[in-house]
């Protein structure tokens, strides 16, 4: 049988796609017999894209920069709409692999479909059910899945909810989260790359963490000092929510001066205003605030904390693998799988509803442990292996069957 080259073309524009999707592109490369792999960035995020593909040493291919002073949701999809249109011309690809529920993903989607190119939806499947939580990633994810071919659905849960809008059960695959594949990669660097974990040490004491706090730090150990790690940048907690986050931080942060709250803050004004108001201005010696983190040192952090508080969707994920409970600052979570298996707890935006559940995990052993020794319901790492296997024209519906 002669072998078929698939002409893949990735297409991706922010951090939290970049770590997902890089994997994903790593294992491709490996075969280049079977792959002719292309990779098209939009520079959604510009800076923090950067530094997610120099971690896993990836090269675009194309590269659409639209990322422009003051931009919106419509010159996004603009942007990406009129820039995907040459590269599609010029590399004409067998199929466009998008991830989530970025604007940058629906409209290289749309740009694919313009073009009648199959679109393979990495991701697929999460849904809230309510088009404005979170605005705008559940209509994006939405249209998104309209337009796919082939959808990669991290868990069952996903799986059913493209059956229940009538997606063909042939055009949907479980593979698991491939983000859990890049935590891996990562943690692997580190642990075998004696360098890479100094610098980022050395990163994470210029951006004000003493290095003597951070040696304290001994992640689930509950005699140590803790570390409880913060995460917030929903533009539906902009306003109140994140001032009752901070006012329940501030709290927190005052009952308990043996544990460390540290803080990386999104560099959108509506999120730095009300930190610098109440945390910065609180002026605790046991509250760190800092600038926004590269992937490597993020995970470093993940990997030292007790716990999480977060509004993060990938931080859902990634968090259960290491065995850190999680708190999430939302009334609602595409991600119910992972409260289903008790390794997060949605805890919304009120400011007693936080301080309590967070004293709860610092107070109480028994819940700590069953909700850190919960099983991740995302996969076991090897969704990117899967992933191959589908995109892969040569491999026969038995082989499939030996692997899945």
């Amino acid at each position: 049988m002669t072998t078929q080259i698939n002409k893949v073309l990735f297409v991706f524009g922010t951090r939290p796609e970049a770590i997902k999707m890089c994997p994903l592109v790593k294992e491709l490369e490996k075969h280049p017999e079977i792959f002719d792999v292309k990779v098209c960035v939009t520079g959604q995020h510009r800076e923090m894209l950067d530094q997610v593909l120099n971690i896993f040493e990836v090269r675009p291919d194309f590269d659409l920069k639209i990322m422009k002073q003051g931009q919106d949701l419509y010159d996004v999809t603009i942007g990406v709409l009129s820039g995907l249109r040459e590269v599609l011309e010029v590399v004409k690809p067998d199929v466009v692999l998008v991830h989530g529920d970025t604007t940058t993903s629906t409209a290289a989607a749309m740009a694919a479909f313009y073009k009648q190119i199959p679109v393979a939806h990495v991701e697929a499947g999460l849904r809230t059910h309510n088009i404005y939580s979170p605005w705008p990633e559940e209509m994006n994810r939405n249209i998104t899945g309209r337009i796919a071919t082939y959808h990669f659905a991290p868990t069952k849960i996903s799986k059913q909810n493209l059956l229940d809008e009538n997606v063909k059960a042939e055009q949907i695959f479980v593979t698991g989260n491939t983000v859990l594949d890049a935590l891996h990669m990562v943690l692997d660097k580190m642990e075998q790359q004696g360098d890479i974990k100094t610098e980022v040490e050395k990163q994470l004491v210029e951006n004000g963490l003493p290095l003597a706090t951070m040696a304290s730090w001994n992640g689930n150990n509950k005699s140590e000092r803790r570390l409880v790690l913060i995460t917030g940048h929903r533009r539906e907690n902009f306003g109140d929510g994140f001032i009752s986050i901070c006012q329940a931080i501030k709290k927190l942060a005052q009952e308990y001066p043996e544990v460390d709250f540290v803080y990386p803050v999104h560099l959108n004004p509506n999120v730095r205003k009300p930190v610098h108001d109440i945390l910065q201005q609180a002026d605790l010696d046991n509250i760190y605030i800092i600038s926004p983190l590269e992937y490597l040192p993020f995970v470093y952090l993940m990997s030292k904390s007790y716990l999480i508080l977060t509004d993060s969707g990938g931080v859902q994920e990634e968090a259960p693998g290491l065995g850190k409970p999680v708190l999430v600052m939302r009334n609602t979570t595409e991600r119910p799988e992972a409260v289903t298996a008790g390794t997060v707890k949605l805890v919304g935006v009120d400011e007693e509803k936080i301080y309590k559940e967070v004293s709860e995990l610092l107070n109480n052993e028994e819940a700590y442990d069953l909700m850190g020794q919960a099983v991740n319901p995302y996969g076991d790492g090897k969704a990117c292996q899967r992933i191959a296997r589908l995109l892969n024209r040569n491999v026969t519906i038995e082989q499939l069957a030996e692997f899945f």
